[in-house]
């Protein structure tokens, strides 16, 4: 397994970061095998999801009322809502697997991997890039 750590600032807002090119030069040349992706934070996750027609934008807004940003929330240090970025994992994953043919993603038409961050008191990210081959 090779494994490469990237890091990522994801600003002060929550963030929806396509990481689509970034795993495509990763694998690129590799061969045959499986891109993983973690995510070594508690409040972030990684989404294959279509990006650029608005679905990122739809993703942020359905995180929002699944989880608002508001006082409910029983992990309350940092910014109002803070807690809700600690909930956010259990619903997009910190980490994603594509399988990979001849050094190319075998993602669908419209899919891209997709770094989502609630959390807007940390605006810098760690991303794992592992391949595995059998």
């Amino acid at each position: 397994m090779d494994t490469e750590t990237r890091t990522y600032r994801t600003g002060s807002e929550e963030a929806v970061l396509d990481l689509t090119g970034d795993a495509r030069a990763y694998v690129s040349g590799r061969g045959d095998g499986l891109l993983h992706l973690f995510v070594p934070h508690a409040t972030a996750g990684i989404a294959i999801i279509e990006t650029g027609a608005g679905s990122d934008d739809d993703l942020l807004a359905a995180l929002g009322d699944l989880l608002p940003a508001d006082d409910r929330w029983q992990h309350r240090h940092g910014s109002r809502g803070h807690g809700r970025s600690h909930v956010m994992p259990a619903f997009v994953a910190p980490y994603a697997s594509v399988p990979v043919a001849d050094g190319r993603l075998l993602l669908g038409t419209w899919q891209s991997l997709c770094l989502v961050d609630l959390n807007v008191d940390n605006d810098e990210r760690e991303v794992r890039f592992s391949f595995l081959t059998g």
